[in-house]
């Protein structure tokens, strides 16, 4: 007896830990990582690379974190069931939980992080441009691969060629150097930017918010309707923020 009650004690932390972490999944509240502020040379000369990632430019950016992956479709449900809000449109390939939430507007994603910072007295948003370059990279731990977490994409990302018909369940891919997974691929992500074909629309350079006004936002990270060339950490698009996409999704930041 005492022997049980000994193994009883030593179980309940553990049980406790992971009834907090199902807790947590449950209620659409994402896991964040952590992106210590720094310095990088935001943009790319790559060949592969378009104009609108000139200029290179030295960005200093602070503390922030950023969710581990691309908000799900149990997250969504979660907050769908919280605010009485809809599902939105189901895609071809049906609503799978752990597969990224798709055919959402800039504004739905923006809904979200409010409602994550009414329930968790902390401030969510959309990552801005830098922020997510930044997280892209591997923050300080970068070690300069061309995609998020290295150099040979299809052990990083979810593209056309390898997912011609939909998105594929998130972390299946390898994290990057800060544990962050699926930022070259699976979907398209919102940020918070207007779209300006130039980085010279923002002066600037620390914590930089990019263009105030624009038709389009910018997403990032490519897709799996994308050609590989655009799972690039620096390549840049765009999308009409009313607009709903079965290929564009997005993860948002808390601020420290």
């Amino acid at each position: 007896m005492t022997h049980l009650i000994f193994m009883l004690f030593r179980t309940l932390p553990f049980l406790f830990l992971l009834s907090a972490s199902c807790a947590a999944s449950d209620s659409g509240i994402p896991e964040m990582i952590l992106v210590e502020g720094g310095e990088f040379r935001m943009g790319d000369t790559h060949e592969s690379g378009d104009a609108d990632e000139l200029p290179i430019r030295t960005v200093e950016l602070s503390d922030f974190y950023i969710a581990k992956t691309e908000i799900t479709v149990k997250q969504w449900r979660a907050y769908c069931q919280s605010t009485r809000r809809p599902m939105p449109p189901e895609p071809a390939w049906g609503w799978i939980d752990d597969y990224p939430i798709v055919n959402i507007t800039w504004s739905d994603a923006v809904a979200y992080c409010e409602w994550l910072s009414e329930r968790t007295g902390k401030r969510y948003r959309l990552p801005t441009e830098a922020e997510w370059e930044f997280a892209a990279r591997g923050g300080n731990k970068s070690k300069g691969y061309l995609f998020s977490g290295g150099n040979e994409v299809t052990l990083i990302g979810v593209f056309d060629s390898l997912s011609p018909t939909q998105p594929q369940p998130v972390k299946g891919k390898l994290a990057n150097e800060l544990g962050i997974f699926d930022m070259s691929g699976n979907v398209w992500e919102w940020c918070i930017d207007w779209y300006a074909p130039s980085y010279t629309d923002s002066h600037r350079t620390v914590n930089p918010l990019g263009a105030q006004t624009g038709n389009h936002r910018v997403i990032r990270g490519g897709g799996w309707v994308a050609p590989a060339t655009d799972l690039r950490v620096s390549n840049r698009w765009r999308s009409e923020p009313n607009i709903p996409r079965n290929y564009l999704g997005f993860r948002p930041v808390m601020e420290k």
